[in-house]
């Protein structure tokens, strides 16, 4: 009889979801690695007998998504081309007990805090000297900083502190550590990213102290952009803008969620505030960096948001001209304060409603985006694709906002290098450039 060969196990991550979540997958790979154990991040590969995936529990589409994810490598484990499935993440989080029932051939699932419990599932250990370090999943010229866990905001729509818990700042000197091990790998562009980065430092240093962190990471050679993502407006430290108007390798870039612009739809949406302080806060912003790109997203058909509350958001939309937007259609997410409303907009009209605020968004992206033409601008390149080498101005993020194309058959560009590109076309969405 035929011994049967151990084969090594392989590990594949599989991240759904945003950002926050990616560099969770990234430093899961990095403490794997880091244990001796052979790991990948989505990998096509059939040779990967165990499967890790890090679930999003935001919004019903996404939280489909992850079950639709794992049902799918549940199936394949029942037909033996995986041997184990664990499942970790915001969905795992928040849903256990019910996923536990209702698919329980999972071999365990685990919380988004819980990384020591699922290495040990692995006979591995959580390496305190990989903190700082992290593999990426993607091209090193660009990383994702999470500087703070969790968040206290008590937005009425929102469920993340019920997956994310409370909010926990990360120490200055750990993520100072962590850009310069970042710039020794090639890292040219860090992107700050938290569910609430204003209110980064209160609980460590008694003060909001996100300026101070950006004047610090500012300081690390090699870090030629700095982005701040997902600034919470309520209580908004405007010493940040400061320091992003006094530094140059901090991107004149905002990204600050508002959500809605009719005052008493915010009321409901707990978010303390108004539209008049919004407004208010966008015009200091823009007055003390006036090229500022400032991102939002907003959602349309949260309870309450009656025509005329609609009407408000639109007329806040066309006359706030924000240089980048999203919008939403409201998602009714059990245990969130909201949930106790009656959600009674219809889908179709949530979705119309999105749409609308979305054209108007895009007449107001093309007007802006038509007065760069003849302009130059210093542009990343992330890729190659379609012809094209694409890139990104400072006063666009990844994968959400505005590309630059430059015609491949005419001009080479290293991809991860920086260029200087004069635009010599644009539409409501990209930018069309030379290198000079």
């Amino acid at each position: 009889m035929k011994a049967r060969t151990l084969k090594k196990d392989k590990v594949n991550i599989i991240t759904m979801g945003c950002s926050k979540n990616l560099v969770d997958s990234e430093v899961l790979l990095t403490q794997l690695k880091g244990n001796g154990i052979d790991a990948s991040h989505e990998v096509n590969s059939n040779d990967n007998n165990i499967i890790i995936i890090n679930t999003c529990g935001f919004i019903d589409n996404a939280k489909q998504e992850s079950i639709d994810t794992i049902l799918q490598y549940v199936d394949a484990k029942e037909k033996g081309i995986v041997d184990k499935v664990y499942v970790t993440g915001c969905l795992s989080q928040r849903y256990k007990d019910d996923l536990e029932k209702e698919i329980p051939q999972v071999d365990a699932y685990f919380g988004t805090r819980d990384l020591p419990a699922l290495l040990k599932k692995f006979k591995a250990d959580y390496k305190h000297e990989l903190v700082g370090e992290r593999l990426l999943t993607h091209n090193a010229h660009y990383a994702y900083m999470k500087i703070s866990e969790g968040c206290d905001r008590p937005c009425s729509f929102c469920a993340i502190p019920l997956m994310r818990g409370g909010h926990i700042s990360r120490p200055i000197e750990e993520l100072v550590k962590e850009a310069e091990h970042k710039a020794a790998n090639g890292t040219k562009e860090m992107l700050l990213i938290a569910q609430d980065s204003t209110y980064y430092g209160l609980d460590l240093y008694k003060k909001r102290n996100l300026a101070e962190l950006m004047r610090r990471l500012s300081d690390v050679q090699g870090i030629d952009w700095i982005r701040l993502h997902y600034a919470y407006p309520t209580g908004f430290p405007m010493d940040v803008i400061e320091v992003m108007k006094e530094r140059d390798n901090i991107c004149n870039y905002l990204d600050i969620p508002l959500q809605h612009g009719s005052t008493s739809v915010l009321k409901t949406m707990r978010r303390g505030t108004t539209r008049e302080k919004q407004e208010a806060l966008i015009h200091s912003i823009r007055d003390l960096i006036p090229e500022i790109a400032i991102r939002t997203t907003l959602i349309a058909g949260h309870p309450g948001e009656g025509e005329k509350e609609f009407e408000e958001m639109v007329d806040f939309v066309e006359r706030m001209k924000f240089e980048r937007l999203g919008v939403f259609t409201y998602s009714h997410e059990e245990n969130t304060h909201a949930h106790s409303m009656e959600d009674n907009i219809p889908q179709e009209v949530k979705q119309e409603r999105a749409n609308y605020l979305m054209e108007i968004q895009e007449q107001v992206s093309y007007e802006l985006n038509q007065e760069k033409i003849g302009k130059n601008f210093k542009v990343l390149i992330d890729k190659k694709e379609n012809g094209y080498f694409v890139g990104r101005t400072e006063f666009d993020s990844v994968e959400v906002d505005n590309e630059v194309l430059i015609d491949a058959s005419q001009y080479y560009c290293r991809i991860g290098d920086f260029v200087q590109a004069e635009i010599t076309d644009a539409t409501e969405f990209d930018l069309y450039g030379k290198v000079i």
